[in-house]
């Protein structure tokens, strides 16, 4: 069992170094020690996988692009909405 499981979580600046090392933002040897410790530790491998998982997903929804006839559909209606206002605003 690691000290992660121990502990009952993992300490704060621990999961820091998980993001940062998910970042590339670490020193060789932090690599090292977060491999390392990773190979022994459930909790930080599952948190890990987790933060990759939500990485990936927001990479590729922030890649998508709306449909053409989505975004004219939806300015359209922008439109019949500020007509329809200024109509009402024009007869009171």
């Amino acid at each position: 069992m690691s000290d992660c499981e121990d502990l009952g979580n993992c300490p704060d600046a621990r999961v820091e170094k998980l993001y940062e090392y998910l970042d590339g933002a670490l020193s060789h040897q932090d690599i090292e020690d977060i491999k390392d410790h990773m190979d022994h530790c459930r909790v930080c491998t599952e948190e890990y996988d987790l933060e990759r998982l939500i990485r990936s997903v927001v990479k590729r929804s922030c890649a998508e692009v709306a449909p053409e006839n989505l975004k004219a559909g939806i300015l359209a209606r922008i439109n019949e909405i500020k007509s329809s206002g200024q109509t009402e605003s024009a007869s009171t």
